[in-house]
Formats: structure tokens, sequence, C-alpha cells
């Protein structure tokens, strides 16, 4: 198994084929369609990395960062952004929020596994 992966998206389409990606490379995923079930299972697991829509309904992407990076179990989870709405300056919030990493909406099929990869590297 490469990694643990937790996804949050509220796209029941993109969900599925970013957690059939990450599987089919050897990667254990738990999905989640909103913030606050991402919430209620990171009471149970400590993934080593977790992406997360920025436009989730109730709590976005950004906001759910924030509260991971104030969590002391859960601050050196790192959290990459994807966003199907890249705008000019998107990809600074995320940083301040404390992404690590941001990708933009729809995924690319060849390289998205390969860019979670790299992510989890140590000083990726």
């Amino acid at each position: 198994m490469l990694g643990h992966i937790l996804i949050v998206d509220d796209n029941p389409i993109d969900l599925k084929l970013a957690t059939g990606l990450l599987e089919v490379h050897g990667f254990r995923v738990d999905g989640a369609a909103d913030a606050e079930e991402a919430q209620r299972l990171l009471l149970y697991i400590v993934p080593d990395l977790i992406v997360t829509d920025i436009a989730l309904p109730g709590m976005d992407g950004l906001t759910f960062t924030r509260k991971l990076k104030a969590d002391d179990r859960l601050k050196h989870v790192p959290v990459v952004a994807l966003t199907a709405f890249a705008l000019p300056g998107d990809e600074e919030s995320a940083a301040e929020a404390g992404c690590r990493s941001y990708i933009v909406k729809p995924i690319n099929i060849r390289q998205f596994a390969g860019q979670i990869t790299e992510i989890l590297r140590p000083n990726g």
C-alpha cells in the first residue's frame, strides 16, 4: 500500500473517479461528501494525505483545512486543495489556509496518481 488518502468531494462522480484512480495505483482511499462527514471519519482515522474540494456545501474546503491545521492530532497531515473554479489568487488562498498543493479539476487521469505520490514523498 502506497498510503492512506481521504478525499472530500461533494460531486459523487469526481469522488468515485479520484478514488478509483488512486486505488488502482495501490492507495487505500476513504471518501466523504462534505467536511462534516470527513470530520466524523477523522475521529477514527489519521490518513497520510487529505484531498479536499474547495467548494463544499456547508463548511468550505479552506475552512476545513484551517480546522485540520489547528488540530494537534491532524496538523501534520498534508492537505491538497482541489477545485473546478480556479480563479486568480485561489492557489495563494489555499496555501495560506495550510494546503501543501493545489490541483485543478477536471483532474488529469494520467497524472493524478503521480501527483499524489509526489506530494507524499518527503519534501514533496
